[in-house]
């Protein structure tokens, strides 16, 4: 993987400052959703090779969420950081 990852709030950072925190394109349920649904969202996860979306916590540096994209097979390719709150902002849109 890169060794540095751009935080859109402090720069370049090693990647040692941020934790994987997952899967960043799941949908939570709605609350009266069946128990079905629930475990679904908590315990299955699918673990696809290639292009992948994340949350990440800037646990050293801002401490904000971010949506990193990366290859996480061969490459370890970083393709975009972007502030959690801002995604949601153009998902909600």
């Amino acid at each position: 993987m890169a060794s540095l990852i751009s935080c859109p709030h402090c720069g370049a950072r090693p990647k040692e400052e941020f934790s994987i925190r997952g899967d960043a394109t799941l949908t939570r349920p709605a609350p009266g959703a069946s128990e079905d649904a629930w475990h679904a969202y908590v315990f299955v996860r699918d673990n696809p090779k290639g292009r992948i979306s994340e949350y990440w916590h800037h646990t050293l540096g801002c401490r904000r969420w971010l949506v990193v994209e990366r290859d996480n097979a061969a490459s370890h390719e970083v393709y975009a950081v972007t502030d959690a709150a801002v995604k949601a902002r153009e998902v909600a849109r």
